[in-house]
């Protein structure tokens, strides 16, 4: 078990650093912000309702995801393993979007992107791989 929270809390610490490092980047401008817009209203229109759209989604998804009945028996059985695959699945939800959210707002300065992005970072503490959370997550209620 503790080499799954290891795992987990890697990622997760991995993508609030990648987050982060984005901003840092483009704050003292060592990369050009706002490359993209302006350039086509239809493609950051487009680029911004998918983002919102898989944002909406995979948010809710990733917090009530241990719920799933599927999901519960899996980790129930398996432990370990299926903590590692569910968490992975949960995580990389939120990881991923932070991050594509962080770079498409420097890239367009929309501050749609940027929304997202912190209502992601405010949703990853409640999905936390501490090793109480592990081991809860593990047992039956």
């Amino acid at each position: 078990m503790k080499k799954v929270k290891k795992t987990l809390t890697v990622l997760f610490w991995t993508a609030i650093t990648i987050a982060v490092a984005t901003a840092v980047v483009y704050e003292t401008d060592m990369l050009e912000t706002g490359v993209l817009a302006g350039v086509s209203a239809n493609g950051e229109f487009m680029v911004t309702t998918l983002m919102e759209l898989l944002t909406l989604a995979s948010v809710p998804l990733a917090l009530k995801l241990f719920r799933f009945r599927k999901v519960y028996n899996d980790l129930i059985t398996r432990k370990a393993p299926a903590l590692r695959c569910w968490g992975l699945v949960r995580l990389g939800l939120l990881a991923i979007l932070l991050v594509a959210n962080t770079l498409l707002y420097y890239i367009y300065m929309n501050t749609a992107f940027g929304y997202m992005a912190l209502i992601i970072l405010v949703c990853l503490p409640f999905v936390y791989p501490s090793m109480g959370r592990c081991v809860a997550e593990t047992e039956e209620e």
